[in-house]
């Protein structure tokens, strides 16, 4: 290592960033999970030319509320960059506010990304671009399922088999591990963004109302749920938006069954992902997951009920992992950290 490259080192924090559809997590070396914001970037258009006013938290709160000159944009889709410009200023935004806003020379990481395992190269490779043009001096990618086996504690660096089962918001990545990688992988492009779409959709077509997507997101947080509830009905939630029918604001009441039969589509997807992983895993794989059972990872897993909905379908042990949500990251870091991950990580 030259002397410049020394200096561009010293002072750098290392990290792992779980760049995702709804939300992106930085890890940092030895500090652990430092950032959890929205993956999403405020643009304000003055005069012809663009320039970023919000991202992250600031940006979210925007969403589906601003006027014709700001516009609110999640530069990730499905998990994978849709907007490379965008996606580079939220990555550098991100990676400048782990370090303090300072601007300058010590400013240049190694940064370990992870991808969806069904993402091309041409997804990967503007993913590794956008980290090197925010100010990475080295990327590496790690497949999201590894990642967040790895989170979720799992034996993945031995001979046995693993099922983890990774819903975000964009897609839901189903794998089988074994000896620090993929026996079968498959990338199911359904995950919470596909049940908002379901809520709102819901809603619509049967109480002729609109509601905004932060509303719909909020119902699947609260209240979402696999299955009709014991009762048939659950909880009541009141909603709030736009008549289709007269135009004006409206307010309904809906319940959680009405939920559960809104999910059902996207659910469904993701349950026939797991099958067909199920179906393409070797024998002796598939006799180690019988007595591991599958672990569910993501946001998704919070959907109540889905482990029991899941271990229904498949008829085998479902469990959720202890912190779904940052599991990915955790992982990611681990990779990042410790000499026993590091054959997991791919160069860009």
């Amino acid at each position: 290592m030259n002397f410049f490259s020394k200096l561009f080192k010293f002072g750098s924090q290392n990290m792992a960033i779980d760049l995702g559809t709804a939300n992106t997590l930085v890890y940092v070396q030895d500090q652990g999970i430092v950032l959890n914001e929205p993956s999403v970037v405020a643009i304000e258009t003055i005069n012809g030319f663009k320039k970023v006013k919000a991202v992250g938290d600031e940006a979210k709160v925007m969403m589906g509320k601003t006027p014709d000159s700001i516009e609110a944009i999640r530069p990730l889709r499905d998990g994978v960059i849709a907007d490379i410009e965008i996606a580079e200023k939220m990555i550098e935004y991100f990676i400048l506010k782990v370090h303090g806003g300072r601007k300058g020379l010590f400013r240049h990481p190694e940064i370990v990304i992870c991808v969806p395992s069904g993402s091309t190269s041409v997804e990967r490779r503007a993913i590794r671009d956008a980290a090197s043009n925010a100010g990475a001096s080295q990327v590496h990618l790690i497949l999201e399922p590894m990642a967040a086996a790895i989170g979720a504690d799992m034996p993945v660096t031995e001979p046995v088999g693993s099922m983890v089962v990774d819903i975000g918001g964009g897609t839901t990545e189903v794998a089988v591990l074994s000896l620090r990688g993929l026996a079968y992988t498959t990338s199911v492009r359904t995950g919470g963004d596909k049940m908002d779409e379901a809520i709102v959709s819901y809603v619509r077509r049967h109480h002729n109302l609109l509601i905004g997507e932060a509303t719909a997101e909020r119902i699947k947080k609260d209240y979402g749920v696999a299955m009709v509830p014991a009762d048939g009905v659950g909880e009541t939630i009141t909603l709030k938006g736009r008549d289709l029918v007269n135009g004006v604001p409206k307010e309904i009441t809906i319940n959680q069954a009405h939920i559960a039969e809104a999910l059902n589509e996207p659910i469904g997807a993701i349950v026939e992902g797991v099958r067909i992983a199920l179906e393409n895993t070797a024998p002796e794989l598939a006799a180690d997951i019988v007595d591991q059972g599958i672990v569910l990872t993501g946001g998704g897993a919070l959907i109540g009920g889905l482990d029991v909905h899941l271990r229904e379908e498949t008829g085998l042990p479902v469990s959720i992992a202890e912190d779904p949500l940052s599991c990915v990251a955790i992982g990611t870091g681990r990779a990042m950290e410790d000499p026993m991950y590091r054959g997991v990580l791919m160069n860009a």
